[in-house]
């Protein structure tokens, strides 16, 4: 296959169905008066007159609301501004609600499990599901504005729980069980949650049983009333803590209609809490809300992805990855979305998932498609991929010579490379239904985000590399951090370096087409393979290994494995300290039972002195 065959549009893999972007440039031309004949003049009018762009969208988009939507923006000030403070809705009304596509018989979750079997849920089913749950939670006390955690691998029980939570008008922060109690506590421990929803499964660890990590993780959250176990294991047996499975508790409440009718809370009503792992201190608890983070999805998903009705989508991600959210957000278009809880046994894993399961839109990351690549696997050789429309692949960048892979091994299937981050709940750059696929750039900025790279002064370049920003508001810029009444922690992390404007922390190339090349990162966090970790993270657990009197964790080049990253851990030892083998399987062994695998580095080296910035702080970028 020739590589001109990568840049046919995406819009070429749905013959005869015009893609949703023609509809809506159509239905904003005709309210605004504007003529939007090209991509740039379409994103240049979605920012210059970004309200008129998402007032125009949130009618069009046929979301369920109430209230007014005459205010859309408070303000022109990034950090301060407010969207839509007269409208009220229900995320998980929006998800399940009948849609004249996508009825109560639809398909709408599939859930496979590492043994390959797999639970469906029609629409009507999960909305069924979804709406008994609620009911079981309120039945506990559990009300709009509680702050609920959850642990648990990515599967349906999780996916019923989740939208139960957002249902009732409480706020969900997740995570998966095989993040050890460290990690875990270092996130949950700024929520203070009133409820731990937990399924066990993988949690026990370094021979302490799964019930023991709990107990650990219980006795750091004081603030929890209720234990609430979603697996099918004995109850814990915990001194002062009464647990009680879900499923038990779902059973007792009646069946009846689908009269559901769950309460619609103002639009910047807390959702999710994220965390998004910094160069110092705790990770950030980030509140992101119901309405900014549903708006930006459904843009996302119609207008750069194309989905809708009859797709079939399988993002590759756990619970604690801010894409099963977006995921989760699919529904409200009426896509069907697969969710997956089975370990990467090798290449063929995730594609033969996708062709059992008739995905249209496979989401992945360069990791894995590199793995592809170096065990010389060919999907199209090996599996059927006749539904698939189009691959996604985001946390890591994505190099020329994957996108010609998948031109070569997968087939002429448009390759999306999207970009973004926990920070916003979605993506400053992404794909485009109506523009060619090259090698190596994002087709085009996200509608309604004024997306621009910044050089050393704080001036806009074209064509060259500079800091990722965002100029104007847009609606899912988080609503601020967990114990930051000020607001000066917020600020410090995106405003201080170029005051009035969002500093992302990433570095691109945006060229006068408007399409991007993602660099990597600017601000010091580590990204391994797509997974996204802060340094102090790495620094608190290894400061309990008494031989260690320092550390600095570097993210390096693989030279095993092309296109991928390792993690490397420098450690300066006390006197009389040696790094022999033993020491060096302590250290790793720990950062895995107390922070996760992604934790563990590829090497441990012993150094004399560490470097430092001017003001002594350590410097990763200088290692």
């Amino acid at each position: 296959m020739s590589i001109d065959q990568l840049t046919a549009p995406a819009s070429a893999r749905r013959p005869g169905q015009p893609a949703q972007l023609a509809h809506f440039r159509a239905c904003l031309e005709d309210v605004t008066g504007h003529r939007l004949p090209t991509t740039t003049a379409l994103h240049a009018f979605s920012v210059e007159h970004y309200r008129e762009f998402w007032r125009t969208f949130l009618d069009w988009s046929g979301l369920s609301w109430e209230g007014t939507a005459g205010t859309v923006s408070t303000s022109d000030d990034v950090q301060s501004a407010r969207f839509f403070p007269g409208v009220r809705l229900s995320y998980a009304e929006n998800l399940l609600r009948p849609l004249p596509d996508a009825g109560d018989a639809a398909p709408a979750l599939t859930s496979v499990h590492g043994d390959g079997t797999a639970e469906r849920f029609t629409r009507g089913e999960l909305r069924a599901a979804v709406q008994r749950t609620g009911e079981a939670l309120t039945g506990l006390g559990i009300a709009p504005g509680d702050r609920v955690v959850a642990i648990a691998p990515n599967h349906a029980a999780a996916v019923v729980a989740a939208l139960a939570v957002s249902a009732v008008g409480a706020t969900l922060s997740t995570a998966t069980p095989d993040m050890g109690p460290s990690a875990l506590l270092g996130r949950f421990g700024q929520v203070r949650p009133t409820a731990l929803l937990v399924d066990r499964a993988g949690m026990g660890r370094d021979g302490v049983p799964a019930d023991g990590v709990l107990a650990t993780l219980l006795e750091g959250l004081p603030s929890v009333e209720h234990l609430v176990v979603l697996d099918a294991g004995p109850l814990p047996a915990l001194p002062g803590r009464d647990a009680v499975r879900l499923a038990d508790l779902v059973a007792e409440v009646p069946e009846h209609p689908l009269d559901v009718s769950w309460p619609r809370l103002p639009f910047d009503h807390p959702l999710w809490i994220m965390f998004s792992s910094g160069t110092t201190g705790p990770p950030k608890a980030m509140v992101h809300g119901a309405g900014g983070s549903l708006l930006e999805h459904v843009k996302e998903h119609r207008l750069h992805g194309d989905l809708r009705a009859g797709d079939t989508l399988y993002f590759h991600t756990t619970t604690a990855w801010m894409m099963w959210n977006w995921q989760l957000s699919a529904l409200a278009v009426g896509a069907h979305i697969v969710v997956n809880d089975g370990p990467v046994d090798g290449p063929e894993t995730l594609w033969e998932l996708v062709a059992a399961h008739g995905v249209t839109v496979f989401g992945t990351s360069p990791a894995y498609l590199q793995l592809c690549q170096d065990e010389d696997y060919r999907p199209r050789d090996a599996v059927d991929l006749c539904g698939l429309r189009a691959v996604l692949s985001t946390g890591a960048v994505l190099h020329d010579w994957q996108f010609e892979w998948v031109a070569r091994a997968v087939g002429p299937v448009p390759v999306q490379s999207i970009s973004g981050g926990t920070d916003i709940i979605g993506c400053f750059v992404l794909g485009h239904p109506e523009e060619p696929v090259r090698p190596g750039r994002c087709q085009s900025l996200g509608l309604g985000l004024d997306v621009a790279a910044f050089d050393s002064a704080g001036r806009p370049v074209v064509g060259t590399p500079g800091e990722l920003v965002c100029r104007r508001p847009f609606p899912s810029r988080p609503l601020g951090f967990l114990d930051d009444e000020d607001g000066a922690r917020f600020r410090a992390s995106y405003f201080s370096k170029h005051p009035g404007v969002w500093t992302h922390g990433d570095v691109i190339e945006v060229a006068a087409d408007g399409s991007a090349r993602m660099l990597g990162r600017s601000d010091g966090v580590l990204n391994i393979d797509g997974v996204r970790i802060g340094p102090s993270e790495i620094y608190t657990i290894v400061r309990s290994v008494p031989e260690v009197a320092g550390a600095l964790a570097v993210e390096q080049d693989d030279p095993g494995r092309v296109g991928s990253t390792r993690l490397v851990l420098l450690l300066v030892l006390r006197t009389g300290s040696v790094l022999d083998a033993p020491l060096a399987h302590r250290i790793r062994a720990v950062l895995r039972s107390q922070g996760s695998p992604a934790h563990v580095p590829s090497v441990v080296l012993a150094v004399d002195d560490l470097p430092t910035t001017h003001n002594g702080k350590l410097s990763e970028g200088a290692a």
